[in-house]
């Protein structure tokens, strides 16, 4: 059976080296996972050395995260690893071969990442870019309407199952119609419930069979008007009922500032609400001492979604990654 720990949270660290204080806590909580930040990297060897001291603090093969998107949002960057378009635009640069060339980039990121032990990414990026989306967001979606979402979505998620890595969509249930940045403000969607059921919605709907997602710190107004809905017990209704996510669900980073209060109290609101898995990114040490007294243990339904979803981790399909590059490289890219 595979090992998940108990720990309903997962951090990342404060530098490119484990402390002897982080790890003791590490292994005293036993988070379910960790994430890598850009302040984590400096070289290969280095960032190999860190995943093995992560998972060897909690004396198991523990999922360890990144956000490896492409464009602004990544964190693994030149001269060592590639340097990727933002995805909104090498969609519109791969033109009818576009749902290929995701798959090819995400392949190959996979490969990039697992060299370094690293066998999850924040990705596909599910929501649907709109005139009005925020600009931290636009370019890191993959088009402006559920259709094509959907197909770029699938083909980035298979490319990482492909290359033994697991995907995390996001942001359920749609990211796309927010006008503000949710580091620093709440934003409030007010379409009605039937126009997101067929837009914002629908992208996760058909991703719906993904072992790991990450929600959204927006206030859907026609549904709760009162919480966003990393908080709202609504929310996670519609997640799980409407659009069919039984997979883990982890909050997005609980830092933002489109949350209200305390880490203890955001920790505790997303967790009673229903996230599985509370997302703690920056690394400062008292932090993730109050998220995970926040937290706690994972619930008996939140380890079997933990399992599932760890259970979906395989060895990478034979490839040959530099043939998989050279096709990629001779894609339209402009």
């Amino acid at each position: 059976m595979t090992a998940i720990g108990s720990g309903a949270a997962i951090f990342g660290c404060a530098g490119p080296v484990l402390t002897p204080q982080e790890r003791d806590f590490f292994r005293d909580y036993d988070p379910f996972g960790f994430i890598i930040f850009a302040r984590n990297v400096e070289t290969p060897d280095q960032l190999r050395r860190l995943t093995g001291d992560l998972r060897a603090a909690v004396g198991r093969d523990a999922p360890i995260l990144v956000d490896q998107e492409g464009g602004r949002v990544q964190r693994l960057r030149a001269p060592h690893w590639r340097e990727w378009l933002p995805p909104l635009d090498q969609v519109a640069q791969a033109g009818p071969q576009a749902a290929r060339a995701m798959w090819l980039r995400a392949r190959i990121i996979a490969d990039e990442l697992r060299a370094v032990g690293i066998d999850a990414n924040c990705a596909p990026c599910a929501d649907i870019a709109g005139d009005a989306t925020h600009p931290f967001l636009r370019n890191r979606c993959y088009g402006s309407d559920a259709a094509t979402v959907s197909a770029m979505s699938r083909a980035v998620a298979d490319g990482h199952l492909a290359g033994g890595v697991l995907p995390v969509a996001k942001h359920l249930p749609g990211h796309g119609r927010a006008t503000q940045d949710t580091h620093h403000d709440l934003p409030t969607v007010t379409v009605d419930t039937e126009t997101l059921t067929v837009t914002d919605f629908a992208p996760f709907a058909a991703l719906a069979d993904l072992p790991m997602a990450m929600t959204a710190h927006i206030v859907f107004a026609a549904h709760d008007p009162d919480h966003p809905a990393t908080q709202s017990t609504i929310m996670m209704g519609v997640i799980r009922d409407q659009i069919g996510f039984q997979g883990l669900l982890m909050t997005d980073d609980l830092n933002m500032d489109a949350l209200a209060g305390d880490l203890t109290e955001r920790t505790a609101r997303a967790i009673a609400a229903g996230c599985d898995i509370a997302l703690h990114c920056k690394g400062d040490f008292a932090q993730m001492q109050a998220v995970a007294a926040a937290a706690g243990d994972m619930g008996d339904a939140t380890r079997v979604r933990a399992r599932a979803a760890l259970a979906q981790r395989r060895t990478p399909d034979e490839a040959d990654i530099a043939a998989l590059i050279r096709e990629f490289d001779g894609l339209p890219h402009g």
